[in-house]
């Protein structure tokens, strides 16, 4: 049935069919206004809860909650995270002790003989946490591992990372420490209840392990965990570092990646679908339906309706190809027509040509932000701006340019493991490193090699 706009008197206004059909006497509806991105201060506010004054994270506290859903509806920016935490991951970690260095200046490490140490780098707590952590480092910028004591304090046993999603921290006190970390499932509402949040000691940034050590011979870690905070400090925010991708979101460009496909698909479903615009002229209704042979306004729009359903019935479908539709007019007294008729085939007009590359842009725009080469996802545009870097050695190269700067944050992501087994007794001398899955040639008689980083 055939879907009407009418004025107060019964006259159809604009209505569309449901097999293709678009009906129109006059009017046409107004474009709104396009809504953009814009930049937003990271830290304006803050929420006094029970004595603890909370620095908000981001407007009205919902930082983490709205890039999360940012995060989730652009393909692009939640592929190249989920990349790049695979990648800054390796395939996980193994004790090592660096016994001197060769002439290029590369490390000669040696194997930790340790089993408890290398069970402890292949468990799957530690792989739990680097996975938990990267993901929050890199999607919202800091992340919160959680260290816990055993019963009188005296070791380490377990390392969580807590959902940075639910995470706020104190304001910093006179001395420039921040000293709690609130958990709680309402942020970014602010929890009314007492057993809706727990309260969390935060180690110190300048040297957690020692910290925790001080906080051991002062007999205060018993029947408490603690929370050692990671972050990237690039965007010199002191209580939540901006994610890498944020510069991107400012600018536009994921703006850009989640609009394009809905209007896409809008357009789609409007352009592609209508296949016939008729007009007709305000005088046939009052001809056709007159006011007067109706009971009420109602019984005209429904008799209406009906008579629009047969139009459109005449128009769609195979059984009807082809098939006339007679329509009459009239001839004034000056010869000009009146009361015609005018029925159109809508021409498919959509180029979505221009719509794409402006897509493949913001694409690589936010692949950019991300330190990505798009064809290593093979995002890159054939024979546009980014063309020529598709081939197999530029690939490879792309991708061992991306451990090599993924140092950083492997060091980052480390430093509450360090911590952990620091306090636990573990020798100075034990370092970590990230085992690598690399690419290389087929002349070099297998396609992968690993190594350490």
């Amino acid at each position: 049935m055939a879907q009407a706009e009418f004025n107060n008197k019964g006259v159809p206004l604009v209505a569309f069919g449901n097999r293709g059909v678009y009906l129109s006497t006059t009017g046409a509806p107004a474009p709104k206004p396009k809504k953009t991105a814009e930049p937003k201060n990271d830290d304006p506010d803050k929420t006094l809860l029970e004595g603890i004054e909370i620095s908000d994270w981001g407007t009205g506290n919902r930082f983490p909650t709205d890039a999360d859903t940012t995060i989730n509806s652009v393909g692009v920016l939640n592929s190249g995270l989920k990349f790049t935490r695979n990648f800054t991951i390796g395939q996980g970690i193994f004790p090592v002790q660096i016994t001197g260095y060769d002439n290029d200046g590369n490390e000669q490490l040696k194997v930790v003989d340790d089993v408890k140490l290398r069970n402890f780098g292949k468990s799957r707590m530690v792989r739990r946490y680097l996975e938990k952590a990267t993901r929050d480092y890199l999607k919202f910028g800091p992340a919160f591992a959680q260290l816990l004591p055993n019963a009188d304090g005296s070791k380490l046993v377990g390392i969580n990372t807590v959902n940075a999603k639910y995470s706020r921290l104190s304001v910093a006190n006179s001395m420039g420490t921040i000293e709690k970390c609130v958990v709680s499932g309402k942020w970014p509402d602010t929890p009314a209840a007492k057993n809706e949040y727990s309260v969390y000691d935060v180690l110190d940034e300048y040297d957690p392990a020692a910290d925790l050590q001080r906080r051991r011979w002062g007999r205060q870690t018993a029947g408490r965990s603690f929370i050692q905070v990671i972050r990237d400090s690039w965007s010199n925010n002191e209580y939540y570092s901006s994610p890498v991708w944020y510069s991107a979101y400012t600018a536009g460009w994921v703006d850009i990646a989640q609009k394009i496909p809905a209007f896409l698909q809008k357009a789609y479903e409007n352009q592609i679908t209508w296949k016939w615009h008729i007009q007709i002229p305000y005088a046939f209704w009052d001809k056709k339906f007159p006011e007067k042979s109706f009971a009420s306004v109602k019984d005209r729009e429904d008799a209406i309706n009906a008579y629009m359903d047969e139009i459109e019935e005449n128009l769609c479908g195979t059984a009807n190809a082809n098939k006339p539709i007679f329509t009459m007019f009239e001839l004034n007294q000056q010869g000009k027509v009146e009361e015609q008729w005018i029925i159109k085939p809508l021409e498919n007009k959509l180029s979505s040509e221009q719509d794409l590359i402006s897509s493949a842009a913001a694409n690589s725009e936010i692949l950019f932000s991300l330190m990505i080469n798009p064809n290593v996802l093979g995002a890159g545009m054939p024979g546009g701006t980014y063309a020529g870097n598709q081939g197999g050695s530029n690939i490879r190269e792309a991708f061992l340019v991306n451990i090599a700067n993924a140092w950083l944050d492997r060091q980052n992501l480390l430093d509450p493991l360090e911590t952990f087994v620091r306090f636990n007794g573990a020798p100075e001398d034990v370092e970590w490193r990230f085992r690598n899955t690399i690419l290389t040639t087929l002349d070099t008689g297998s396609g992968t090699t690993k190594t350490l980083s």
